[in-house]
């Protein structure tokens, strides 16, 4: 062997373990799709704060980028391929239109993970996540239900899909627990972000006689018009205060930080498989915050009290008897189960209207 030759192959044998390292050490690339923009208040705002969270809590294991305001459908299967394409190892889709555009590209990038936001299918690189938002409802409609001086609350949605729906239904039941003339009024807006259209029904609603208004949706103008015709709001997915100082109850707000981290940490570690986690207080995934000054202490109190409880399990958002707003026994004891709650299809006794958004 000539010493030319010779030097070439003691390189190769050096530099080679520290080119394994270099690989090794190579962070994990995290792609999210938002379906709104960030904004600084709302669903997205919740899962960039989480995106953040994470890459504080692994650091320089793992680097992250994002495409916001990213349409359902035909868009989002073109956003998703591309940020696979890219080298993102691991692909979060944060929105429920998002689940078939994921699975799609999920099977022609069988080496990446991806993780799905309140959808409820599964593929062998695929899974998905939900947080238990009705529970933190519940207690919204018991301090809702204590606050209002008529009775009534309207309620801003997006579309009656079961995750709304379970929103819907548990607030009212909430309210109902303390205030059984409550009523809930509920507009369909079409959208899980239209300001225009979610200030529009709020304005609607409370020239309706409600005092308290609250929203699936993913803006603050719910709150905002609140704070303008001098009513009470529960805001959703942030705490929204600062667009509502003197409107805003409470926030039943969205947290997936660590959530994300551990997912993303799995991946690093080659030990992630598909799952289906659906968390709700007790996990950290939702909370009630955000009390406004003016609630009385005794109701601040009650209301503590009836989370104590629902962590512990002794009280149960759905637990029967409970009949649907036409009078239809659907469920006669005992509590709804995951299977159920994901098939909801109905509005509670106490809700105004039909499931439609037509």
């Amino acid at each position: 062997m000539s010493k030319k030759i010779l030097r070439a192959a003691l390189c190769t044998l050096v530099l080679s373990p520290v080119a394994t390292l270099a690989a090794a050490a190579a962070p994990l690339n995290v792609g999210f799709v938002y379906i709104s923009p960030i904004g600084d208040a709302g669903w997205t705002t919740q899962h960039d704060i989480a995106r953040k969270e994470m890459e504080k809590a692994l650091g320089p294991k793992i680097t992250t980028k994002y495409v916001e305001n990213v349409p359902e459908g035909a868009d989002s299967e073109r956003v998703i391929r591309d940020l696979a394409q890219q080298g993102s190892k691991l692909v979060i889709t944060t929105s429920f239109g998002y689940m078939n555009p994921t699975l799609k590209v999920a099977k022609q990038f069988p080496d990446v993970k991806f993780i799905h936001v309140t959808g409820y299918k599964t593929a062998a690189n695929v899974g998905n996540t939900n947080a238990r938002f009705y529970e933190g409802r519940y207690l919204a409609g018991v301090l809702a239900g204590k606050m209002s001086k008529t009775h009534t609350a309207g309620y801003v949605a997006a579309f009656p899909i079961p995750e709304v729906l379970q929103g819907v239904n548990a607030f009212a039941r909430g309210m109902r627990s303390v205030d059984p003339k409550a009523q809930v009024k509920v507009i369909w807006v079409n959208s899980w972000f239209d300001p225009g259209k979610e200030r529009d029904a709020a304005i609607t609603l409370l020239g309706q006689g409600a005092d308290v208004v609250t929203h699936h949706t993913d803006s603050t103008a719910v709150v905002q018009a609140a704070e303008e015709k001098g009513k009470y709001a529960i805001a959703y997915h942030s705490d929204m205060k600062k667009y509502g100082s003197k409107a805003q109850l409470g926030a039943v707000t969205h947290h997936w930080g660590a959530y994300y981290a551990k997912q993303a940490q799995a991946v690093i570690d080659g030990s992630w498989k598909p799952s289906s986690v659906w968390g709700g207080i007790k996990d950290g995934m939702v909370k009630l915050e955000g009390i406004n000054a003016a609630v009385p202490a005794d109701v601040r109190q009650f209301v503590a009290a009836r989370e104590k409880d629902l962590v512990s399990g002794a009280l149960a958002p759905f637990a029967g008897p409970m009949k649907d707003n036409e009078g239809k026994l659907r469920l006669d004891k005992g509590t709804l189960g995951d299977d159920a709650l994901n098939k909801m299809d109905y509005f509670v006794e106490g809700v105004l209207g039909k499931v439609s958004n037509k």
